[in-house]
Order: structure tokens, then C-alpha cells, then sequence
């Protein structure tokens, strides 16, 4: 086989690339390692920051998000029982969020590429990336029982933290920036509306805990926990319980319950690997960064590395030029650490360390009353919640 661009993962980076490729006239092929139904019903991020939403309708794939998604025009901040919401339009010059699940984004961008787009191959397992640094990159993988060989022009890597991509960038030339969280989120997907129209992010002594949402009658809520927690280690009243006295207020707000359908414990890391291109290697998303979950940077910081390629490829396809592809790991690296950055804070704002002392206790307090007392410190949250904008 043979195409211009070889992506290894149909994710929301993978799928989204390959239509934006499309629609520029490049060709492409899509090798994904999983099942259809496995890519269009695993969990993973709800929220879309305002860029994101802006390039779905732009490539075409906006109709049903725009339909069914819920637009976040704000979002509110929970601790020692008070309440104080954030307007982002009134702080941002308009920009707002959608809550609309990765997994919707998935279903609607496979449909558009298996109606008018290149080969999008399920069950196809990338084995490995040969001759990343040669202007004829390879990527062997094996589907339906046997080996083969993608030739390619170009190859991006979709394919997360454990794929094959990363793999083939040379040890001696990476630098790898991380660091561990001591605690996770445990999360559930309980069948009642949500309680709040937007999200609700608090701080409690006991740990930080989240209200959002999948639709208008599924909510999904976090609870922080220790890291390495089992999730069945929770009875499903014990974790009503819980979220009820972490998102206590001095009013007559309530929390209602239902039927959690869901389970599951997410861990907390920051990841950032540099270079994010090798030679005519690109790593997209997870393949070269990772972010706790607190700012809902992940499938958004994905977006912005596919289509800073797509825009890459496409100017050198119309002027013969590849600086902007020679610029593609230091244009994507300074949006990626603004938003490790962000990330990095609003998790350091919200969760409580385990062998946290008074000080930083009332250190958290002091930073939450900045944000409700200054229209700065305000702004700047604003700003980064609904997106750093695409270079």
C-alpha cells in the first residue's frame, strides 16, 4: 500500500486529520489497532474548547454537534461551601465550551471518512515505523492474519502513549518532562440529570470533586481518591455520600441521585515528550503529551497538533515550502505547555495533597478568593479553559 500520510490511530486526532487531509486533497490512510465499536464507545473526554468546536465545523463534522452537544457558557467554582461562577463570553470576547463526548466526535468523523474519505483500516496493528528520518518512512503492520507495508511520505502518529510512534524517535534525541500525581479520579456515569446546567469544579478538604455531564439526562462526577484505588472498592452510596458533602453549599442547592452505570478510576500524570517530530515522523495527542484531566486540555491539545500539521502540509503542498513543517514540533510545544501550564494549576487549585499542611490549605482558599475577587486573575482562567488559539 501506498499514500501520502500514514496515520497510526483512529482516535479523534487520527480521524480528524485524516478528514482535514481530505478536504485539502491529500490522501491518507488510517491504521487502527482496535475494532470499530471499541473506538465509538471508549470514555474519554467531554469537553471542546471553543478552537476545537470551531475546526469540527469547519471540516464538516459540526452537524450533529452543533445539534446535540451543550454549549458551556461558563463554569462554576465550589469551596467552603460558597459559589462563584465564571462567565466566559463576558470574559473572552465570546468564547464559550461545548460539552459533546469523544466518543461522539469519533462516531461522526468515521462515518464522514468510510462515506468520502481514504482507507480507514480497523484492526489493523501498526508493529513499527522504518525509516523515519528517509523522505520514504514505512509502517509495518499486520491485519486480518497477516503482515504488511505502508509506504508513506509522511507518517503521524495517533496512536497514545504506549504506541509504536514515539518508539521510533531515538532515545539519545528525546527529553521527557513528567510528573506523577498521588492521587486519581474515580468516575461514574449515573443514569439522572445533571444537577447544575454547567459544570461544577469544587474544592473540599476532604478532596476535590466534579460535576459535568454526557447529556440531559447522564451525568458524570469525579471524586478525587488515593492513587492506586480500585474502583469496586466504592459501594455506589458511599460515593453519593461522598459527592454530596464535597459539593455543599450554604444554600438550598441539592444533588440528585440514579442508577451509576459506570465505573472506573483515572490516574493523574503531566507528559511531555520532546521533539514531537523526527525527521518525517510527526507525534500527535497522547503520542507526545499528557495532561491530568483538571483543565480538559487532552483531546483539544490533539486537535491543535493535527490540524497545525494539516496547515503545515497544505502550505508546502500549495508553495513548495516546508518551513512550516520544519516547524512543527516548536509551534506545537508552546501551545502544549500553556496548556500543561494551565492544567498543572487548576489541578494544584482544586485537589488536596495527601501531606498537605494548613499553609497550603489556606494557600488553595487565598487563590479561589483571587479568582472570585479580581477580574484579572478571573480572565486569565477564562482564557485558558476555552482554549489557547491555533498558530
Amino acid at each position: 500500500m501506498r499514500t501520502t500520510v500514514g496515520i497510526i490511530g483512529a482516535g479523534p486526532a487520527g480521524l480528524l486529520l485524516a478528514r482535514l487531509l481530505h478536504n485539502a486533497g491529500i490522501d491518507s490512510v488510517v491504521l487502527e489497532s482496535r475494532d470499530r465499536a471499541y473506538v465509538e464507545h471508549r470514555q474519554r473526554a467531554g469537553i471542546l474548547e471553543q478552537g476545537t468546536v470551531d475546526v469540527l465545523r469547519e471540516a464538516g463534522a459540526g452537524e450533529r454537534m452543533d445539534r446535540e452537544g451543550l454549549q458551556h457558557d461558563g463554569i462554576e467554582l465550589r469551596y467552603d461551601k460558597k459559589r462563584h461562577r465564571v462567565d466566559f463570553p463576558a470574559l473572552t470576547g465570546g468564547r464559550s465550551v461545548m460539552v459533546y463526548a469523544q466518543t461522539e466526535v469519533c462516531k461522526d468523523l468515521i462515518a464522514l471518512q468510510l462515506k468520502d474519505g481514504g482507507p480507514l483500516l480497523f484492526e489493523a496493528e501498526a508493529l513499527a515505523v522504518e525509516g523515519a528520518d528517509t523522505d520514504a518512512p514505512k509502517i509495518r503492520f499486520r491485519h486480518e492474519g497477516r503482515e504488511d507495508v505502508l509506504e508513506c511520505e509522511y507518517v503521524v502518529g495517533c496512536d497514545g502513549s504506549w504506541g509504536v510512534a514515539r518508539k521510533a524517535i531515538p532515545a539519545e534525541l528525546t527529553k521527557v518532562f513528567e510528573r506523577t500525581y498521588p492521587f486519581g479520579w474515580l468516575g461514574i456515569l449515573a443514569d439522572v440529570p445533571p444537577s447544575h446546567d454547567e459544570l461544577v469544579y469544587a474544592r473540599h478538604d476532604r478532596g476535590f470533586a466534579l460535576l459535568s455531564m454526557r447529556s440531559p439526562s447522564v451525568s458524570r462526577l469525579y471524586l478525587q481518591v488515593p492513587e492506586g484505588t480500585d474502583a469496586d472498592s466504592w459501594g455506589d452510596e458511599e460515593i453519593w455520600d461522598e459527592l454530596e458533602r464535597r459539593f455543599e453549599t450554604d444554600d438550598d442547592w441539592t444533588l440528585d441521585r440514579g442508577p451509576i452505570t459506570q465505573k472506573s478510576v483515572t490516574p493523574m500524570r503531566s507528559y511531555v515528550h520532546e521533539p514531537m517530530r523526527y525527521g518525517r515522523l510527526f507525534l500527535a495527542g497522547d503520542a507526545a503529551h499528557i495532561v491530568p484531566p483538571t483543565g480538559a486540555k487532552g483531546l483539544n491539545l490533539a486537535v491543535g497538533d493535527v490540524v497545525t500539521f494539516a496547515r503545515a502540509l497544505t502550505y508546502q503542498k500549495e508553495t513548495g515550502s516546508a518551513e512550516r513543517l520544519d516547524a512543527y514540533s516548536e509551534t506545537c510545544l508552546r501551545r502544549v505547555w500553556q496548556a500543561e501550564r494551565f492544567s498543572y494549576d487548576m489541578t494544584s487549585l482544586l485537589h488536596r495533597a495527601p501531606e498537605a499542611t494548613p499553609f497550603e490549605d489556606r494557600m488553595q482558599r487565598a487563590r479561589l478568593e483571587r479568582i472570585a475577587g479580581s477580574k484579572a486573575a478571573e480572565t486569565d482562567l477564562a482564557e485558558g479553559y476555552t482554549g489557547f488559539p491555533f498558530e
